[in-house]
């Protein structure tokens, strides 16, 4: 059931008021990183560590970077997608290699890439169908790196495919293309990266489900690959479409997060919008209703930073610090210490040091400041 009411609402239960990473939601394959697996519905801090300085949730598992430049990993690895040399899960993080450069990561839901301080791009984990973009579709355990090319920015994986940006402002992609995903004008899967258009003014793009958002830096917002579900690409129908499409005219959009099948976007504004499927309130608006145009969240601004989960819920967090959730949380992933679905934003605890928040499949980590 839902709040009965539909405006935001605040929480004020306790949250440790320490600087740190936490976690809460399923913890069924260990991915909260507590040493165990017991869900939880609370924010609980993973170790006593306060050098996390990049964190990605992804499906059951989460990649995390640190101060000094380590790649971590921990929870589901059935596939390898913990880049730890074989497929054994892990409750509580473990360091990838032993190298110090890593800047950013972009996992999936089975794989994950992630860039490193020189600009190369790197993935492992299920590649059945070339997601890792090494020409192949072995799967690997550790870390591989795609080409020879230094010039990688950030990197998003969906199912079975992957969305990169080079810093030259341009965008690429690899991987499955049976709803047109990669954005290449066919439904042709490649494994090995394939530039999307000649346009060098991409700013940014998210990657999840079988489809994908980008912003450019002009301030527009296009789409591409599966809208047949529930109007996913915000396009205000539900077709599906092989290269980028704009979505509306607006300029002001300034960057956006794609779940498996609803779209978190923010505009320059500070204001919130969704589209896309709207089951268990994912998409914020008060109602369970899908909408395949943008909707605007509230009439709140301020919002700083957005991740829409790849499983049913939302997550956002304000210029003041604050973060805040919405949606499924049939495991406690809305850390509002109870399962109760919310179908509009409600505040987690009452911390306003949150720097990073990023939603796996049903859970949720952050980095308090």
């Amino acid at each position: 059931m839902f709040g009965a009411r539909n405006a935001f609402m605040t929480k004020t239960s306790g949250v440790p008021a320490v600087p740190g990473l936490f976690t809460w939601g399923s913890n069924a394959n260990g991915q909260l990183g507590l040493g165990n697996t017991t869900n939880y519905s609370s924010p609980k801090q993973v170790g006593a560590l306060t050098t996390w300085s990049n964190i990605r949730a992804a499906g059951n598992f989460i990649i995390a970077i640190k101060t000094d430049g380590t790649l971590w990993s921990w929870g589901q690895n059935t596939n390898g997608q913990l880049g730890l040399g074989n497929t054994t899960s892990y409750s509580s993080p473990k360091q990838v290699g032993a190298l110090t450069a890593w800047a950013v990561s972009g996992p999936g839901t089975y794989s994950t890439t992630a860039i490193k301080t020189d600009g190369t791009i790197w993935s492992w984990g299920l590649n059945t169908s070339g997601q890792l973009g090494l020409g192949n579709t072995t799967n690997y355990s550790s870390p591989k790196q795609i080409g020879a090319l230094t010039t990688w920015s950030s990197s998003n994986i969906g199912i079975y495919f992957t969305i990169a940006r080079k810093t030259d402002g341009t965008i690429w992609s690899w991987g499955s293309n049976a709803n047109g995903q990669l954005g290449l004008g066919n439904t042709t899967a490649y494994s090995s990266p394939k530039q999307i258009g000649g346009l060098t003014t991409w700013s940014s793009v998210s990657a999840s489900g079988r489809f994908a958002i980008a912003n450019k830096t002009d301030g527009t917002l296009w789409s591409w690959g599966r809208g047949d579900i529930a109007g996913e690409l915000g396009l205000g129908n539900m077709t599906n479409y092989s290269s980028p499409k704009q979505i509306g005219a607006l300029t002001g959009w300034a960057s956006s997060s794609t779940g498996r099948n609803h779209t978190i976007a923010r505009k320059t504004d500070g204001t919130l919008w969704s589209w896309g499927y709207g089951a268990a309130g994912r998409l914020g608006l008060g109602n369970t209703t899908n909408y395949s145009s943008p909707k605007q969240i509230g009439a709140l601004t301020g919002w700083a930073s957005i991740s829409a989960a790849h499983r049913g819920f939302s997550t956002a967090k304000k210029t003041d610090g604050t973060i805040w959730s919405w949606g499924s949380n049939a495991n406690g992933q809305l850390g509002q210490d109870n399962t109760t679905n919310r179908s509009s934003p409600v505040q987690v605890g009452a911390l306003t040091t949150w720097s990073s928040i990023s939603a796996g499949a049903y859970f949720t980590a952050a980095i308090n400041t």
